[in-house]
């Protein structure tokens, strides 16, 4: 910490995270192990300071069920991936229509599923919106392989392991298709820290946080359906309260 404060002309390090409170205006939580996340940031939030918590933002059940009823209390805070403000996907966020309707596609992503699925989902999301229904693993904890099923008809194939390369996006729609390349991962991070100023400023949310509830339950469905044996999990099995 104290090599990174001085590399980035950071005046003050602390101890223990808790010495912050009462002289920080918002915290970022940048762990991505979700399990975590509700003892890391449960101090900060009781003392009303916003935060932006790193994906994803939880990885089980009972901890998203406490993060919904913390948003019902009022309390502040958003959860992305960087991977959802893609330069290069953009384009197709906003207009999709060249490819007509989207039947499938393929996101390959590398690391595990636990920590890093949650790239793949928010690079997808955006395409399709709310609206899947299920997920089934029939890979390992070291290699994943998910399949996923939205309500429009589309499928969605997420391969990943760790020690696999990384690779683009391929979506296939009724009137054509595209393999995007996503190179430009600082756009992504300062687009994602700008939404979080912006938030901070405002408190507009850049997504509703019902997104972010959908694509937590299809990382959670995700991991459920590997433990189970690669069975289909629906998302409705997993409980908001």
């Amino acid at each position: 910490a104290e090599k990174m404060a001085k590399a980035s002309n950071i005046q003050n390090v602390v101890d223990d995270p808790l010495e912050m409170i009462g002289k920080v205006d918002a915290v970022i939580c940048a762990t991505d192990i979700g399990a975590e996340h509700v003892d890391r940031c449960k101090p900060f939030l009781d003392a009303g300071i916003p935060m932006f918590i790193d994906k994803p933002l939880v990885d089980n059940e009972e901890d998203l069920k406490t993060f919904i009823q913390w948003r019902k209390e009022g309390k502040h805070f958003i959860s992305s991936s960087s991977l959802r403000y893609c330069k290069e996907l953009e384009i197709y966020y906003e207009n999709p229509y060249e490819l007509g309707k989207l039947m499938y596609i393929c996101r390959p992503m590398p690391k595990k599923y636990e920590t890093y699925g949650i790239h793949a989902l928010e690079s997808i999301y955006p395409l399709l919106g709310p609206g899947f229904i299920s997920a089934q693993n029939t890979g390992t904890y070291e290699q994943a392989m998910v399949h996923l099923k939205h309500e429009s008809g589309c499928y969605v194939d997420i391969a990943q392991g760790i020690g696999m390369a990384g690779a683009g996006i391929t979506i296939i729609g009724s009137a054509g298709s595209k393999y995007v390349t996503t190179d430009d991962s600082y756009y992504c991070f300062k687009k994602q820290l700008d939404e979080f100023v912006k938030f901070l400023r405002t408190r507009e949310q850049p997504h509703p946080f019902t997104d972010t509830i959908e694509m937590t339950k299809i990382l959670i469905a995700g991991i459920m359906s590997r433990e189970q044996g690669g069975r289909k999990v629906y998302l409705s099995e997993i409980n908001e309260r």
